[in-house]
């Protein structure tokens, strides 16, 4: 594990927040991490998807920066205002411009295989923010032995994930998808999202429980089998997050026939993520075939870039 043999020369220290800045692909690991140490640092964890730091940010913050490429500009524009905040600053990346500030400014700096799709270098990405948590020992926690159960796992239960994912395209197909999930797993809820976005080329939206109980279930008024609703469960939920999910379903059957659950596989936290994980994102490269669209084609994103670029 690459982030678990890396010597850290950043000094372990006690730190006021953590700021973890990255978008789309390069973000979205540290939303789930976001979820895992909801109830495990004593210190507030933000992720930021913008150009601009929180104001509290300042010497006694951690910003970890998680760009895949390492030229990604809002992150790059993020990453600049923490040095100029004198936060510590410890890297994520491939290269790029962010690996040539890190080296230049000596910072600690993991570095990732380079040459793949963000999107498709989670397990990479995400695995090395826990790393950088715990090796500046701001979380105390056996992420080896989790990780490689969750490897175990997976391989167990890989023919049974695909089995799985082509039913759930079957029915996502012609469909908009409404995915919903508990608080813990809302990050896997985004991530099933955006590939859904990128790989399968299709919108969807995604909402939260308890949250959606005060907003978005009103809207469920009109019958439209053209929706399907996925809810992403975990039997450890806690029960008053399950019981509300139970009476959601009671509702939204009036509206569409075309509900699915998804519960969790494996012990630890991390063993239901990849679970999960695997299993939509599979779902959202086989909508892919059956849409005839090339699941790493982003031209739409290039063209923006271009855009950017005359600005």
């Amino acid at each position: 594990m690459i982030g678990q043999s890396y010597k850290f020369t950043t000094p372990k220290k006690q730190y006021a927040n953590v700021v973890l800045t990255g978008l789309g692909g390069s973000g979205i690991g540290g939303s789930i991490v976001q979820n895992f140490v909801f109830d495990k640092l004593a210190v507030p964890f933000i992720v930021n998807k913008d150009y601009f730091l929180p104001a509290f940010v300042d010497k006694n913050s951690l910003v970890i920066v998680s760009s895949y490429s390492g030229n990604t500009e809002e992150t790059l524009q993020a990453m600049a205002q923490a040095l100029k905040a004198k936060a510590t600053v410890v890297c994520i990346t491939s290269g790029g411009k962010v690996a040539e500030i890190a080296n230049k400014k000596k910072l600690d700096c993991i570095l990732l295989p380079a040459g793949m799709p963000p999107r498709s270098c989670l397990g990479y990405s995400m695995t090395q923010v826990l790393f950088v948590l715990k090796g500046l020992g701001l979380i105390d926690h056996n992420l080896a032995k989790d990780l490689k159960a969750s490897i175990k796992l997976l391989n167990a239960q890989s023919k049974s994930i695909q089995s799985k994912a082509r039913a759930l395209a079957k029915k996502l197909y012609g469909k908009t998808p409404i995915i919903y999930s508990g608080p813990n797993f809302e990050g896997v809820a985004v991530r099933f999202r955006q590939q859904i976005n990128e790989n399968s080329k299709m919108l969807c939206w995604h909402h939260v429980v308890p949250e959606m109980n005060h907003n978005e279930l009103v809207g469920w008024r009109d019958k439209d089998d053209s929706r399907a609703v996925v809810f992403l469960r975990d039997k450890q939920d806690y029960d008053r997050t399950q019981f509300r999910i139970e009476v959601n379903k009671k509702v939204i059957k009036k509206y569409t026939k075309n509900i699915t659950e998804l519960y969790t596989e494996g012990k630890s936290y991390w063993e239901k993520v990849f679970y999960l994980v695997h299993l939509t994102d599979y779902t959202s490269v086989f909508l892919a075939e059956m849409r005839g669209q090339d699941a790493t084609e982003v031209k739409v994103i290039d063209f923006l870039k271009g855009e950017l670029a005359k600005v």
